[in-house]
Protein backbone atom coordinates (compact mmCIF):
# COMPACT_ATOMS: atom_id res chain seq x y z
CA UNK A 1 0.00 0.00 0.00
CA UNK A 2 1.27 3.62 -0.73
CA UNK A 3 2.29 6.21 1.61
CA UNK A 4 -0.43 8.96 1.89
CA UNK A 5 0.76 12.21 0.79
CA UNK A 6 1.92 14.51 3.98
CA UNK A 7 -0.24 17.19 3.98
CA UNK A 8 -0.47 19.41 6.61
CA UNK A 9 -3.87 20.80 5.82
CA UNK A 10 -6.78 19.37 3.68
CA UNK A 11 -9.80 21.91 2.25
CA UNK A 12 -12.60 19.76 0.57
CA UNK A 13 -16.31 20.55 0.14
CA UNK A 14 -15.26 23.79 -1.91
CA UNK A 15 -14.85 25.14 -5.27
CA UNK A 16 -11.90 27.09 -6.35
CA UNK A 17 -10.86 29.17 -8.67
CA UNK A 18 -7.51 28.32 -9.33
CA UNK A 19 -6.94 31.65 -11.59
CA UNK A 20 -5.66 29.25 -14.04
CA UNK A 21 -7.36 30.62 -17.00
CA UNK A 22 -8.62 28.26 -19.53
CA UNK A 23 -10.48 29.60 -23.37
CA UNK A 24 -13.73 29.27 -21.86
CA UNK A 25 -13.51 29.83 -17.97
CA UNK A 26 -11.18 32.71 -17.32
CA UNK A 27 -11.46 31.99 -13.32
CA UNK A 28 -10.03 28.27 -13.96
CA UNK A 29 -13.35 26.47 -11.65
CA UNK A 30 -12.72 23.77 -9.79
CA UNK A 31 -16.47 22.59 -8.61
CA UNK A 32 -16.38 20.55 -6.23
CA UNK A 33 -12.98 20.48 -5.23
CA UNK A 34 -10.09 19.76 -2.89
CA UNK A 35 -6.56 21.82 -1.67
CA UNK A 36 -4.12 20.69 0.01
CA UNK A 37 -1.12 22.71 1.80
CA UNK A 38 2.13 21.20 3.17
CA UNK A 39 4.21 23.86 5.04
CA UNK A 40 3.85 26.92 3.23
CA UNK A 41 2.95 25.65 0.07
CA UNK A 42 0.31 24.51 -2.10
CA UNK A 43 0.81 20.51 -2.55
CA UNK A 44 -2.38 19.52 -4.44
CA UNK A 45 -5.36 21.36 -6.21
CA UNK A 46 -8.24 19.44 -8.36
CA UNK A 47 -11.11 17.88 -7.91
CA UNK A 48 -12.29 16.46 -4.45
CA UNK A 49 -13.35 12.93 -6.35
CA UNK A 50 -9.34 12.62 -7.32
CA UNK A 51 -7.85 13.75 -3.72
CA UNK A 52 -5.48 10.60 -2.86
CA UNK A 53 -5.30 9.26 0.83
CA UNK A 54 -4.39 11.85 2.96
CA UNK A 55 -3.71 12.61 6.60
CA UNK A 56 -6.12 14.95 8.93
CA UNK A 57 -6.40 17.32 9.74
CA UNK A 58 -8.91 17.99 7.11
CA UNK A 59 -11.12 21.56 6.76
CA UNK A 60 -14.52 21.25 5.52
CA UNK A 61 -15.78 24.80 4.03
CA UNK A 62 -19.67 23.77 2.94
CA UNK A 63 -19.43 25.18 0.09
CA UNK A 64 -17.41 28.07 0.18
CA UNK A 65 -15.38 28.94 -2.49
CA UNK A 66 -11.69 29.48 -2.28
CA UNK A 67 -9.45 32.13 -4.31
CA UNK A 68 -5.96 32.75 -3.69
CA UNK A 69 -4.61 35.63 -1.18
CA UNK A 70 -5.54 39.17 -2.95
CA UNK A 71 -2.70 40.93 -3.64
CA UNK A 72 -2.76 45.20 -4.05
CA UNK A 73 0.37 46.13 -5.71
CA UNK A 74 -0.25 49.78 -5.12
CA UNK A 75 -0.33 51.20 -1.46
CA UNK A 76 0.63 54.13 0.32
CA UNK A 77 -0.87 52.79 3.55
CA UNK A 78 2.00 53.65 5.65
CA UNK A 79 1.51 58.03 6.41
CA UNK A 80 0.84 60.35 9.64
CA UNK A 81 -2.30 62.75 9.68
CA UNK A 82 -5.42 63.04 8.01
CA UNK A 83 -6.22 65.09 4.77
CA UNK A 84 -10.16 65.37 5.13
CA UNK A 85 -9.59 69.02 4.90
CA UNK A 86 -8.09 69.02 1.05
CA UNK A 87 -11.27 66.77 0.31
CA UNK A 88 -13.98 69.03 1.71
CA UNK A 89 -11.73 71.98 -0.34
CA UNK A 90 -12.33 69.86 -3.51
CA UNK A 91 -15.59 69.48 -3.22
CA UNK A 92 -15.69 73.26 -2.71
CA UNK A 93 -14.23 74.09 -6.03
CA UNK A 94 -10.16 73.65 -5.64
CA UNK A 95 -8.92 71.17 -7.95
CA UNK A 96 -5.43 68.87 -6.88
CA UNK A 97 -2.87 70.31 -8.59
CA UNK A 98 -4.49 73.91 -7.13
CA UNK A 99 -3.98 72.30 -3.85
CA UNK A 100 -0.63 70.91 -4.53
CA UNK A 101 1.05 74.20 -5.55
CA UNK A 102 -0.29 75.80 -2.94
CA UNK A 103 1.67 73.38 -0.83
CA UNK A 104 -0.90 71.19 0.23
CA UNK A 105 -1.33 67.56 -1.11
CA UNK A 106 1.34 65.60 -0.71
CA UNK A 107 3.44 68.13 1.25
CA UNK A 108 0.86 68.12 4.03
CA UNK A 109 1.12 64.49 5.00
CA UNK A 110 4.91 64.85 4.67
CA UNK A 111 4.66 67.04 7.49
CA UNK A 112 3.04 64.59 10.04
CA UNK A 113 4.83 61.57 8.78
CA UNK A 114 7.78 63.53 9.57
CA UNK A 115 6.59 64.57 12.61
CA UNK A 116 5.24 60.87 13.93
CA UNK A 117 7.53 58.59 15.62
CA UNK A 118 8.10 55.06 14.37
CA UNK A 119 5.74 54.02 17.17
CA UNK A 120 3.16 56.36 16.29
CA UNK A 121 3.58 55.97 12.40
CA UNK A 122 2.84 51.96 13.01
CA UNK A 123 -0.53 52.84 14.74
CA UNK A 124 -1.59 55.04 12.73
CA UNK A 125 -0.87 52.82 9.86
CA UNK A 126 -1.98 49.06 10.82
CA UNK A 127 -5.22 49.94 11.01
CA UNK A 128 -5.28 50.56 7.23
CA UNK A 129 -3.08 47.43 6.59
CA UNK A 130 -5.80 45.23 8.79
CA UNK A 131 -8.90 46.52 7.08
CA UNK A 132 -7.11 45.43 3.76
CA UNK A 133 -6.23 41.97 4.92
CA UNK A 134 -9.46 41.89 6.23
CA UNK A 135 -10.88 42.00 2.56
CA UNK A 136 -8.50 39.16 1.49
CA UNK A 137 -5.71 40.67 0.80
CA UNK A 138 -2.77 39.07 1.89
CA UNK A 139 -0.16 40.60 0.08
CA UNK A 140 0.54 44.43 0.25
CA UNK A 141 2.49 46.89 -1.22
CA UNK A 142 3.39 49.78 0.34
CA UNK A 143 5.72 52.50 -0.49
CA UNK A 144 7.08 55.46 1.25
CA UNK A 145 7.08 59.19 -0.16
CA UNK A 146 5.81 61.13 2.84
CA UNK A 147 9.38 61.76 4.64
CA UNK A 148 11.07 63.14 1.23
CA UNK A 149 14.15 63.21 3.53
CA UNK A 150 16.79 60.56 4.50
CA UNK A 151 15.63 59.42 8.17
CA UNK A 152 12.00 59.76 7.07
CA UNK A 153 12.18 57.41 4.58
CA UNK A 154 13.89 55.34 6.21
CA UNK A 155 11.64 55.12 9.08
CA UNK A 156 8.35 54.96 6.94
CA UNK A 157 10.06 51.63 5.11
CA UNK A 158 11.42 50.39 8.43
CA UNK A 159 7.39 51.34 9.58
CA UNK A 160 6.00 49.09 6.53
CA UNK A 161 7.70 46.10 7.82
CA UNK A 162 6.57 46.63 11.31
CA UNK A 163 2.44 46.97 10.32
CA UNK A 164 3.28 43.61 7.32
CA UNK A 165 4.28 41.37 10.37
CA UNK A 166 1.84 43.03 12.87
CA UNK A 167 -1.02 42.57 10.42
CA UNK A 168 0.00 38.76 9.21
CA UNK A 169 0.72 40.39 5.72
CA UNK A 170 3.24 39.50 3.10
CA UNK A 171 4.89 43.25 2.33
CA UNK A 172 6.68 44.00 -0.67
CA UNK A 173 8.32 47.43 0.25
CA UNK A 174 8.96 50.11 -2.57
CA UNK A 175 11.14 53.52 -1.90
CA UNK A 176 9.51 56.46 -3.62
CA UNK A 177 11.64 59.13 -2.82
CA UNK A 178 10.69 60.64 -5.87
CA UNK A 179 7.23 61.41 -5.11
CA UNK A 180 7.36 65.36 -4.85
CA UNK A 181 9.94 67.83 -4.61
CA UNK A 182 11.33 68.22 -0.14
CA UNK A 183 10.57 71.43 1.41
CA UNK A 184 14.11 72.06 1.57
CA UNK A 185 14.44 71.51 -2.41
CA UNK A 186 11.60 74.05 -3.70
CA UNK A 187 12.84 75.38 -6.57
CA UNK A 188 16.14 72.79 -6.77
CA UNK A 189 14.59 69.64 -8.06
CA UNK A 190 17.46 68.11 -9.83
CA UNK A 191 19.54 69.01 -6.43
CA UNK A 192 16.91 66.65 -4.80
CA UNK A 193 16.98 64.39 -7.62
CA UNK A 194 20.90 63.77 -6.87
CA UNK A 195 20.44 63.53 -2.95
CA UNK A 196 17.86 60.55 -4.20
CA UNK A 197 20.24 58.82 -6.23
CA UNK A 198 23.61 59.67 -4.11
CA UNK A 199 22.19 59.39 -0.30
CA UNK A 200 18.51 58.14 -0.01
CA UNK A 201 18.94 55.15 -2.31
CA UNK A 202 21.85 53.60 -1.60
CA UNK A 203 21.36 53.96 2.36
CA UNK A 204 18.15 52.17 1.23
CA UNK A 205 19.71 49.97 -0.33
CA UNK A 206 22.27 49.19 2.85
CA UNK A 207 19.84 48.25 4.78
CA UNK A 208 17.73 46.14 2.12
CA UNK A 209 14.16 48.04 3.27
CA UNK A 210 13.08 48.28 -0.08
CA UNK A 211 13.02 45.88 -3.24
CA UNK A 212 11.75 48.21 -5.65
CA UNK A 213 11.79 52.18 -6.91
CA UNK A 214 9.06 54.54 -7.76
CA UNK A 215 8.69 57.73 -9.14
CA UNK A 216 5.85 60.45 -9.25
CA UNK A 217 6.44 61.15 -13.41
CA UNK A 218 3.95 64.24 -13.93
CA UNK A 219 3.89 68.07 -14.33
CA UNK A 220 3.46 68.58 -10.52
CA UNK A 221 6.21 65.88 -9.57
CA UNK A 222 9.29 64.88 -11.77
CA UNK A 223 9.90 65.41 -15.28
CA UNK A 224 10.74 62.10 -17.46
CA UNK A 225 14.39 63.03 -17.62
CA UNK A 226 14.94 63.36 -13.83
CA UNK A 227 12.88 60.41 -13.26
CA UNK A 228 15.21 58.68 -15.56
CA UNK A 229 18.21 59.84 -13.97
CA UNK A 230 16.55 58.29 -10.68
CA UNK A 231 16.24 55.05 -12.33
CA UNK A 232 19.50 54.51 -13.24
CA UNK A 233 20.80 54.72 -9.96
CA UNK A 234 18.32 52.72 -8.84
CA UNK A 235 18.70 49.89 -11.27
CA UNK A 236 22.86 50.31 -10.48
CA UNK A 237 21.96 49.21 -6.85
CA UNK A 238 19.85 46.37 -8.22
CA UNK A 239 16.23 47.57 -7.79
CA UNK A 240 13.21 46.66 -9.24
CA UNK A 241 11.34 50.00 -10.96
CA UNK A 242 7.65 51.00 -10.41
CA UNK A 243 6.16 54.52 -12.34
CA UNK A 244 3.57 56.24 -11.41
CA UNK A 245 2.73 57.27 -15.33
CA UNK A 246 0.58 59.71 -17.36
CA UNK A 247 -2.21 60.19 -14.29
CA UNK A 248 -2.76 63.74 -15.22
CA UNK A 249 -0.60 63.98 -17.93
CA UNK A 250 0.76 62.62 -21.05
CA UNK A 251 4.40 62.88 -20.51
CA UNK A 252 5.20 59.54 -22.03
CA UNK A 253 5.39 58.40 -18.36
CA UNK A 254 4.37 54.39 -20.27
CA UNK A 255 6.73 54.33 -22.73
CA UNK A 256 9.05 55.25 -20.29
CA UNK A 257 8.62 52.96 -17.73
CA UNK A 258 8.90 50.58 -20.57
CA UNK A 259 12.21 51.61 -22.12
CA UNK A 260 13.55 51.16 -18.39
CA UNK A 261 11.93 48.06 -18.20
CA UNK A 262 9.68 48.24 -14.88
CA UNK A 263 7.63 45.79 -13.62
CA UNK A 264 4.66 48.24 -13.92
CA UNK A 265 3.07 51.19 -15.08
CA UNK A 266 0.21 52.90 -12.82
CA UNK A 267 -2.26 55.43 -13.30
CA UNK A 268 -2.46 55.69 -17.02
CA UNK A 269 -5.49 57.77 -17.87
CA UNK A 270 -3.69 59.69 -20.27
CA UNK A 271 -1.49 56.88 -21.77
CA UNK A 272 -1.70 57.06 -25.60
CA UNK A 273 -1.37 53.88 -27.76
CA UNK A 274 2.33 54.01 -28.62
CA UNK A 275 2.75 54.13 -24.67
CA UNK A 276 0.49 50.91 -24.38
CA UNK A 277 2.59 49.01 -27.35
CA UNK A 278 5.75 49.95 -25.65
CA UNK A 279 4.60 48.23 -22.48
CA UNK A 280 3.38 45.43 -24.50
CA UNK A 281 6.80 45.09 -25.99
CA UNK A 282 8.97 45.14 -22.56
CA UNK A 283 6.55 43.12 -20.47
CA UNK A 284 5.48 45.93 -17.89
CA UNK A 285 2.36 45.56 -16.01
CA UNK A 286 -0.73 48.05 -16.54
CA UNK A 287 -1.62 49.03 -12.75
CA UNK A 288 -5.10 50.93 -12.71
CA UNK A 289 -6.59 52.59 -9.64
CA UNK A 290 -10.34 53.49 -10.14
CA UNK A 291 -10.40 54.63 -6.39
CA UNK A 292 -8.30 57.88 -7.27
CA UNK A 293 -10.15 57.91 -10.38
CA UNK A 294 -13.42 58.09 -8.31
CA UNK A 295 -11.81 60.06 -5.69
CA UNK A 296 -10.97 62.70 -7.82
CA UNK A 297 -13.55 62.26 -10.22
CA UNK A 298 -11.90 62.07 -13.43
CA UNK A 299 -13.53 61.64 -16.58
CA UNK A 300 -10.73 60.40 -18.97
CA UNK A 301 -10.60 56.89 -18.20
CA UNK A 302 -7.32 54.53 -18.73
CA UNK A 303 -7.32 53.03 -22.10
CA UNK A 304 -8.91 49.62 -21.13
CA UNK A 305 -9.33 48.84 -24.47
CA UNK A 306 -5.81 49.30 -25.91
CA UNK A 307 -4.44 47.07 -23.30
CA UNK A 308 -6.73 44.23 -23.89
CA UNK A 309 -5.83 44.64 -27.62
CA UNK A 310 -2.00 44.44 -27.26
CA UNK A 311 -2.32 41.74 -24.25
CA UNK A 312 -1.08 44.25 -21.57
CA UNK A 313 -1.64 42.91 -17.98
CA UNK A 314 -4.20 44.23 -16.03
CA UNK A 315 -3.57 45.04 -12.21
CA UNK A 316 -5.72 46.76 -10.61
CA UNK A 317 -4.89 48.38 -6.51
CA UNK A 318 -6.58 50.73 -3.89
CA UNK A 319 -3.88 53.29 -4.38
CA UNK A 320 -4.96 53.43 -0.69
CA UNK A 321 -3.59 56.98 0.39
CA UNK A 322 -4.90 59.93 2.12
CA UNK A 323 -5.15 62.00 -0.68
CA UNK A 324 -6.60 60.92 -3.47
CA UNK A 325 -7.34 57.21 -2.73
CA UNK A 326 -8.73 56.79 1.23
CA UNK A 327 -9.70 53.19 0.23
CA UNK A 328 -8.77 50.17 2.31
CA UNK A 329 -10.77 47.48 0.50
CA UNK A 330 -9.50 45.53 -2.74
CA UNK A 331 -12.94 44.52 -3.16
CA UNK A 332 -14.26 48.64 -3.10
CA UNK A 333 -11.32 48.85 -5.78
CA UNK A 334 -12.60 46.10 -7.93
CA UNK A 335 -16.07 46.85 -7.98
CA UNK A 336 -14.99 50.76 -9.25
CA UNK A 337 -12.84 49.26 -11.67
CA UNK A 338 -15.67 47.28 -13.26
CA UNK A 339 -17.48 50.54 -12.79
CA UNK A 340 -15.65 53.24 -14.17
CA UNK A 341 -13.71 51.44 -16.32
CA UNK A 342 -15.86 48.41 -17.63
CA UNK A 343 -14.10 45.85 -16.47
CA UNK A 344 -15.06 42.91 -16.11
CA UNK A 345 -15.56 40.87 -13.24
CA UNK A 346 -13.06 38.16 -13.69
CA UNK A 347 -10.33 41.17 -15.24
CA UNK A 348 -11.26 42.40 -12.02
CA UNK A 349 -10.02 38.38 -10.25
CA UNK A 350 -6.85 38.79 -12.64
CA UNK A 351 -6.27 42.05 -11.73
CA UNK A 352 -6.11 41.26 -7.84
CA UNK A 353 -4.36 38.08 -8.26
CA UNK A 354 -2.37 37.15 -11.46
CA UNK A 355 -1.69 40.49 -12.83
CA UNK A 356 -1.15 42.33 -9.64
CA UNK A 357 1.52 39.37 -8.34
CA UNK A 358 3.43 40.23 -11.98
CA UNK A 359 3.04 44.03 -11.37
CA UNK A 360 5.44 43.23 -7.90
CA UNK A 361 7.76 40.89 -9.54
CA UNK A 362 5.96 37.90 -7.66
CA UNK A 363 6.38 34.52 -9.38
CA UNK A 364 5.57 32.55 -6.07
CA UNK A 365 1.36 33.23 -5.88
CA UNK A 366 -1.82 34.49 -7.92
CA UNK A 367 -2.52 31.47 -8.83
CA UNK A 368 -4.09 27.83 -6.97
CA UNK A 369 -1.27 25.12 -8.23
CA UNK A 370 1.15 23.06 -6.69
CA UNK A 371 3.95 24.58 -5.51
CA UNK A 372 2.38 27.86 -5.26
CA UNK A 373 2.62 30.19 -1.92
CA UNK A 374 -0.20 28.94 0.30
CA UNK A 375 -1.77 32.28 0.43
CA UNK A 376 -5.80 31.48 0.72
CA UNK A 377 -8.98 33.66 0.90
CA UNK A 378 -12.29 31.75 1.39
CA UNK A 379 -15.21 33.57 0.30
CA UNK A 380 -18.99 32.81 1.14
CA UNK A 381 -20.22 33.63 -2.51
CA UNK A 382 -22.16 31.69 -5.56
CA UNK A 383 -19.63 32.77 -7.37
CA UNK A 384 -16.38 34.52 -7.53
CA UNK A 385 -17.73 37.32 -10.19
CA UNK A 386 -19.81 38.35 -6.83
CA UNK A 387 -16.56 40.03 -5.19
CA UNK A 388 -16.70 42.88 -7.68
CA UNK A 389 -20.50 42.97 -8.10
CA UNK A 390 -21.38 44.32 -4.29
CA UNK A 391 -20.21 47.43 -3.09
CA UNK A 392 -19.73 47.79 0.85
CA UNK A 393 -20.30 43.84 1.03
CA UNK A 394 -17.53 41.43 2.28
CA UNK A 395 -18.17 37.85 2.30
CA UNK A 396 -14.94 36.80 3.48
CA UNK A 397 -14.66 33.78 5.71
CA UNK A 398 -11.35 33.61 6.26
CA UNK A 399 -7.91 33.95 5.17
CA UNK A 400 -5.40 31.23 5.27
CA UNK A 401 -1.38 33.09 4.99
CA UNK A 402 1.73 30.89 3.48
CA UNK A 403 -0.44 27.78 4.97
CA UNK A 404 -1.22 29.17 8.81
CA UNK A 405 -4.45 29.59 9.71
Amino acid sequence: MSTPPPFDRVYVDCNLATMNAAPNDPYGTIHDGALATTGNHISWVGPRSELPGHRKPTCSLDGAWITPGLIDCHTHVVFAGNRADEFEARLEGKSYEQISREGGGILSTVAATRAASLEDLVSQSLPRALALRQSGVTTVEIKSGYGLDLESELKMLRAAKLVGEAADMSVVATCLGAHTVAPEYRGRPDDYVEFLCETLLPAVRAEQLASSVDAYCESIAFSPAQVERVFKSAQDLGFALKLHADQLTDLGGAALAARMNALSADHLEHTNEDGVKAMANAGTTAVLLPGAFHFLREERVPPVDQLRKHGVPIAIATDCNPGTSPITSILLAMHLATVHFRMTPSETMHGTTTAAARALGLGDRGQLKVGQRADLAMWSVDHPRDLSYWAGNNPLIHCAMAGRD
